[in-house]
């Protein structure tokens, strides 16, 4: 049988259940400021762990870790297969995004739903009729975790692709194709793009994982220009993912 430690080796003891992805690997250094006691288990390729502690308000204490994917949907399958198989039972990736709606603006968080599968990774695992939906429980904890600290939120169904720079189609041999159907998505009301959601969710489906996606809002799709704002902050989304863990330690009770 195949061993799934081919990327990341570590044992169950070096990480949480709890799972906290980004893809930048210098993001986890932001989110680990966050735990107690955190320290670096293992870095290798895109791919770097931090794990550390949260308390609840109970003064009980979740093990928690930070891991990055790298960009895409190809690394993150890989990433969410290997740590599944050493016990990690919840993902929350911590994303950016480019906003499809005019109302979404730079800086806002959105929390997906669903997404829509321009991926080419997912479809190695199921036919493209099966969708790819976030875990109630992880959306519902995000929620509460936004209301309680009272950050504004958009939340609704994204979109996942594989390549960047598809959101400026106009050198691309399949132009038209692009910018028609992020016309279509725009209509039907897909209020983000991002390039990791799609297969996640797949797979934790699958796997009977709990997995769900927040991001901010770091560019738009909706001009005939890029813009890609870089001077964003990631604290909401992160303060609103460890209250969601919180939330989530005393629903589900993982043993």
């Amino acid at each position: 049988m195949f061993k799934l430690d081919y990327h990341i080796k570590v044992k169950k003891n070096d990480i949480g259940k709890y799972i906290l992805l980004v893809g930048d690997p210098k993001r986890t250094q932001i989110i680990a400021k966050f735990f107690e006691t955190p320290k670096e288990v293992f870095e290798n390729r895109e791919f770097r762990i931090i794990t550390g502690y949260i308390n609840t308000e109970k003064d009980k204490k979740i093990k928690v870790s930070t891991v990055s994917t790298g960009i895409g949907c190809p690394a993150a399958a890989i990433c969410i297969e290997e740590l599944a198989t050493i016990g990690a039972k919840v993902f929350i990736r911590i994303g950016t995004a480019g906003s499809l709606q005019k109302y979404i603006k730079l800086n806002n968080i959105v929390i997906s739903l669903a997404s829509v599968r321009e991926d080419g990774t997912s479809l190695q695992y199921v036919p493209l009729s099966y969708p790819a939906c976030a875990s109630i429980e992880v959306v519902n904890a995000l929620v509460r975790a936004a209301e309680k600290l009272n950050v504004k939120y958009h939340i609704g169904i994204t979109h996942c692709k594989d390549a960047f720079y598809s959101e400026i189609p106009e050198y691309l041999p399949l132009k038209e194709k692009h910018l028609f159907l992020w016309k279509v998505w725009q209509r039907s009301n897909v209020i983000a793009t991002s390039m990791e959601s799609s297969t996640l969710f797949v797979i934790g489906s699958i796997r009977k994982l709990f997995v769900g996606e927040i991001l901010t809002i770091v560019g738009t799709t909706y001009s005939k220009e890029l813009i890609i704002e870089k001077n964003v902050s990631f604290e909401n989304a992160i303060k609103i993912s460890i209250e969601a863990i919180k939330i989530l330690y005393n629903k589900l009770k993982l043993s």
